[in-house]
C-alpha cells in the first residue's frame, strides 16, 4: 500500500494509517452509550482517531457526529455556545437550535446555511448570559438528543479549557475558578447521564484531563467517562508506516534504514514517525537521489529533527507545559526534564530527592511551595516520563534529544555540586 504524509493536521480517510482495535473500541462503546475519555501524550493521533472515528460512524448512518474544539474558549458561554455552532453537523437537531437561538441568528436572514462555524458561535454567544448559560446548555443537548439519529460528541481540548477556568491572574488555581470549572464539569456530567444512549461524549486533549482535576480536587467529575489509551505504535506498524510513505514518493527506505529512524526515536509517536519520513524525503531531493542509507539517517536527524527547524513543532511540548503548569511549577518541571536529559535519559531517585530538599529550601514563600511529586504524575501522565526501579526516564529518545539541545548547553545540575 502507498500513504499520502499527513503534515502537522489531523488526518481522515485514505490518510489515516493504522489504528483498527482503537476505532473498532470507539464504535462499540459509542453504540453501548457509553462516554469516552481517550488519553495519550501529545502528537499520538487522538484528533485524528477521534475525527475518523466520526466520519465513519456517520457514513455507516448509526451517528451523527459533532465535533467541538475547546481550545479558544474563554468561559462556559463561549463553550456551549461553540458547541450550539457546531452542531450544525447533526441535521435532526439543526432546525431545534435556529428555534432557541431565532432572535441572535435572524441577522443572517436566507444566508444563515452558508455562515461559518465562527460566526455562528459569535451570535449564539450574544444569546447566553450568565443567567442563562446552563438552561441554554440543557436545551442544546435536548435538541441533540432528540436528532433522527444518536450524536457522537466529540469534545476536544477540554483540558485546557477547564485549566483556564481554573486559573486566576496570578497562575494559580482560585477559589473562583474552582467554582467555575466545577458547575461547567457538573454540567456537562449531568447531560451526559440524562441523554445517555442518545448523546455520547469523546474527551480528548493535548494535555491531560485527570492531573488537572486532580489538583484541582474535582477528580469526582470524570467518573463517567471511560478512559482509553491511546498507545504509541509498535516498531512493526512503524516501519511499515515508512514503507507505506516510501512507496507512495517512489524512494527506497530499506528496512535496516527504516529501523536506524525507528532507533532513534525510540518511542513511535505517528507525527514524529511522518515528520522523520518528511525530512529524510526532502534531503533526499535536495541530493537527488531516490535511496536512503544509514548515514541520511543520522544526517537528517541530527541537521533537521534537532534543528531550530525541527524545535518548532518540538515545542509544542514545552508550551503545553506551560499552559497547564503555574509558573512556580513550571520551572520545577523544566529542571526536572533537563536534568534527566542531561543524565543519559535518567532522573534518578537521588536526583530527586536533592531536588526535593533544594526547592523546600529555596527562600519560597508557603503559596510558591511546589509538589515536586505532583509534577512528576503530570509529567509521567502526560508522557514524558515512564516510572522505573531508578527514577523517571524519558519516553521518547527524540524528546529527550530535543530537550537536551534546547535547554542542556547552560545547565548546572546539583548533583555536580
Amino acid at each position: 500500500m502507498s500513504l499520502v504524509k499527513g503534515g502537522s493536521n489531523w488526518v481522515v480517510g485514505d490518510s489515516f494509517f493504522n489504528r483498527a482495535t482503537e476505532l473498532q473500541i470507539l464504535a462499540e462503546r459509542a453504540r453501548e452509550g457509553t462516554h469516552t475519555l481517550l488519553t495519550a501524550p501529545r502528537r499520538m493521533g487522538k484528533t485524528s482517531l477521534v475525527r475518523e472515528s466520526l466520519r465513519r460512524l456517520k457514513e455507516e448512518g448509526q451517528f451523527e457526529g459533532v465535533f467541538v474544539d475547546l481550545e479558544a474558549a474563554s468561559d462556559p458561554a463561549d463553550a456551549i455556545a461553540e458547541i450550539a455552532a457546531q452542531s450544525r453537523a447533526a441535521a435532526g437537531a439543526w432546525t431545534r437550535l435556529k428555534n432557541l437561538f431565532s432572535e441572535p441568528l435572524k441577522s443572517f436572514g436566507d444566508r444563515l446555511e452558508t455562515i461559518s462555524a465562527a460566526s455562528l458561535q459569535v451570535q449564539f454567544r450574544a444569546g447566553i448570559a450568565a443567567g442563562n448559560r446552563w438552561r441554554k446548555g440543557d436545551e442544546i443537548f435536548s435538541a441533540l438528543a432528540e436528532s433522527e439519529r444518536p450524536v457522537l460528541l466529540a469534545i476536544d481540548e477540554l483540558p485546557i479549557f477547564v485549566n483556564r477556568l481554573l486559573r486566576g491572574p496570578d497562575e494559580k488555581i482560585s477559589p473562583e475558578g474552582k467554582q467555575l470549572a466545577d458547575e461547567f464539569l457538573g454540567w456537562l456530567r449531568k447531560n451526559g447521564q440524562a441523554h445517555q444512549g442518545r448523546v455520547v461524549i469523546i474527551l480528548s486533549g493535548s494535555v491531560g484531563l485527570e492531573p488537572i482535576l486532580r489538583r484541582a480536587g474535582l477528580s469526582a467529575h470524570a467518573n463517567i467517562y471511560q478512559p482509553l489509551a491511546l498507545r504509541p505504535w509498535d516498531e512493526s506498524v512503524a516501519t511499515d508506516c515508512l514503507q507505506a510513505l516510501a512507496e507512495h514518493y517512489g524512494i527506497e527506505l530499506s528496512l535496516t534504514v527504516r529501523k536506524a529512524m525507528c532507533g532513534h526515536l525510540r518511542q513511535f509517536v505517528p507525527h514524529h514517525i511522518q515528520q522523520f519520513f518528511d525530512h529524510m524525503h526532502e534531503h533526499l531531493r535536495r541530493e537527488q537521489r531516490k535511496k536512503a542509507t544509514k548515514n541520511d539517517v543520522g544526517q537528517v536527524y541530527e541537521s533537521e529533527m534537532l534543528s531550530v527547524r525541527g524545535q518548532v513543532d518540538m515545542e509544542h511540548y514545552e508550551g503545553r507545559l506551560r499552559t497547564v503548569l503555574g509558573s512556580s511549577e513550571y520551572r520545577v518541571a523544566l529542571v526536572l526534564l533537563t536534568e534527566a536529559a542531561a543524565s543519559e535519559g535518567l532522573l534518578s531517585n537521588s536526583a530527586i530527592e536533592q531536588y526535593r530538599q533544594h526547592f523546600a529550601t529555596a527562600n519560597q514563600t508557603e503559596q510558591d511551595l511546589v509538589d515536586i511529586d505532583e509534577v512528576l504524575y503530570l509529567l509521567e501522565h502526560d508522557g514524558y516520563f515512564m516510572k522505573h526501579e531508578d527514577g523517571y526516564r524519558f519516553l521518547s529518545g527524540l524528546v529527550e534529544d530535543w530537550w537536551l539541545a534546547r535547554h542542556g548547553r547552560h545547565f548546572s545540575s546539583l548533583q555536580n555540586h
